[in-house]
């Protein structure tokens, strides 16, 4: 594998937020990361916390151009964003993989958009829930882990992209702990790229969204935090409570909670809540939503 040549096609990330932007004072207002070209004509794929509710994004190549590029999309369920370029790259597209294929001990090179690259192998393939509602039945796990993770492009051995880097985590192992990568795998990407394409999203009825931010201890689902006028602050819900139940069935970890919440129906779904709070149990009644609503849109061009 020709590593300079396939990190031609990684370039850097920068976008600016406006202040009132919903996710400004979790995400910030100025956010850098990579991503990674996929077409000829300067489409890049990028991790899309990093372009969430932008009003300017800027891509930087290799050799230090500056290009100015437009937030095409933002798929809530996977976690990809979608990056037009608004002049000419003139980067070769690095082409996918098959992230299905992939196995743990597999060798890659987990690439960034400043020219930096660690040589990492694949410790874990299996199922991650984030504190943000996101789920993915298989995502893959690296280490060493890149410290500019962001939107960075994991290569497999064929020089193909595997996937998207999108978070620094820690695993434990025979008693030690050390920091992994979490990719999103490039297999999600294709099943829902035109409709990213055509559409700004994906054409499905979007999940219901509390807006609670949650965490598992030993297998129980406790509540964080609650953004700010989202359903689970107007239903009551608070940090600390803890989520026993949905709809009557017994919440059994972060993962299983989401998919109960999901099974409710579409955002504007009510979903009953049983909780925990100081020793005492209620039920709360969230009126969900859809998450998108709160953010703001990115113009298809």
């Amino acid at each position: 594998m020709d590593i300079q040549s396939i990190m031609r096609s990684v370039v850097a990330v920068r976008s600016i937020i406006p202040q009132e932007a919903f996710t400004a004072g979790a995400l910030g207002t100025e956010r850098e990361g990579s991503g990674v070209v996929i077409r000829d004509d300067g489409l890049v794929l990028t991790i899309g916390y990093l372009i969430t509710e932008a009003e300017e994004v800027w891509l930087t190549t290799q050799g230090g151009r500056v290009v100015p590029a437009h937030a095409l999309a933002y798929d809530q369920t996977t976690g990809f964003g979608l990056v037009q370029a608004l002049g000419r790259l003139d980067l070769p597209a690095l082409y996918l993989g098959d992230s299905g294929k992939a196995e743990v001990g597999d060798e890659a090179v987990f690439a960034d958009g400043t020219g930096h690259y660690v040589e990492a192998n694949i410790v874990a393939k299996q199922e991650f829930a984030g504190y943000w509602e996101y789920l993915l039945d298989e995502a893959i796990f690296t280490a060493p882990a890149h410290p500019s993770w962001g939107g960075a492009a994991l290569i497999g051995n064929d020089g193909r992209l595997l996937g998207i880097g999108s978070l620094l985590l820690q695993m434990d192992r025979n008693g030690e702990s050390f920091d992994i990568n979490m990719v999103v795998p490039i297999n999600l990407l294709p099943p829902i790229l035109d409709d990213l394409l055509t559409r700004g999203q994906v054409n499905r009825p979007p999940r219901p969204w509390l807006g609670a931010f949650s965490a598992e201890s030993d297998g129980k689902v406790v509540v964080v935090s609650v953004a700010g006028g989202c359903p689970a602050a107007k239903a009551g819900l608070r940090p600390g409570d803890i989520i026993s139940d949905v709809r009557n069935e017994e919440v059994q970890g972060l993962a299983d909670f989401y998919r109960k919440v999901w099974k409710t129906g579409p955002a504007g779904a009510e979903v009953p809540l049983r909780i925990l709070r100081e020793g005492r149990e209620s039920w709360l009644r969230v009126k969900s939503a859809d998450r998108n609503s709160f953010l703001r849109k990115p113009q298809l061009q």
